[in-house]
């Protein structure tokens, strides 16, 4: 989407600073992919993964374009993680790479929070990754986007966090929707998270955390809630 306005179904136009947003599709699941950044990999000093790296987050994780994501009581350092999210289009199984493109409707933006203590001492990673408003999704879908060499920008109060390219996946977008289409059926409206570039960070209450992806546009929430101040979290 272009410009300061959203056109609404009865193709009247509005000021985008008038809507209220919803994540643009609702997901049956929400496909998350692990170190798919090389340089990624490497500042958390894992090993680069063979093949995709798959997790699952649940609907409920979902939380808006300009929503808050409210600090969970459970963690001490909220990392953000900004990707580019493939969004399907048409249900699915064992789909080829050279027939992805056939499936998806179009590309979104996705921050995979994480609470990143508790990701370094449980193995499943459902509490660090699928707790609830661990999602942030949107603004919206766009449909025409060739996601091979994109660029991802976070920034956290605008200061630059991340900055790379899709170029640099391990895993292009297409081998990772026929990778997850070989495991189980992709819905429409299901979201793939592509994986995050290195830069990856903590968050505090107050922050405002923006992610932009080239060709789509910008997602933005606030923090709120969370530890006082005096925890020691660090970054």
């Amino acid at each position: 989407m272009e410009g300061e306005e959203a056109v609404l179904p009865s193709g009247r136009r509005v000021p985008l600073e008038a809507v209220q947003f919803l994540p643009p599709t609702i997901p049956t699941k929400i496909v998350c992919v692990g170190f798919n950044y090389r340089d990624h990999a490497q500042e958390l000093e894992v090993e680069i993964p063979k093949e995709p790296l798959f997790f699952l987050k649940p609907p409920s994780a979902l939380v808006a374009h300009g929503q808050p994501v409210v600090y969970p009581p459970h963690t001490r350092q909220l990392d953000y993680e900004g990707e580019l999210a493939v969004v399907i289009g048409r249900r699915c199984r064992d789909v080829r790479p050279e027939e992805a493109r056939e499936v998806i409707l179009g590309y979104s933006i996705l921050n995979d929070v994480t609470a990143r203590d508790v990701q370094k001492v449980e193995k499943q990673w459902v509490r660090a990754k699928a707790f609830d408003g661990s999602a942030p999704y949107g603004p919206w879908v766009e449909t025409e986007l060739d996601p091979s060499d994109v660029r991802i920008t976070t920034r956290v109060n605008g200061e630059v966090r991340q900055d790379s390219r899709t170029r640099f996946m391990i895993f292009d977008v297409f081998t990772l929707v026929a990778e997850a289409s070989r495991y189980m059926t992709l819905e429409p409206g299901d979201v793939i998270a592509t994986g995050t570039p290195p830069g990856v960070g903590p968050l505090r209450p107050g922050d405002v955390v923006e992610i932009t992806v080239e060709g789509v546009g910008s997602l933005s929430n606030p923090v709120t809630g969370g530890p006082p101040a005096d925890t020691g979290v660090e970054g």
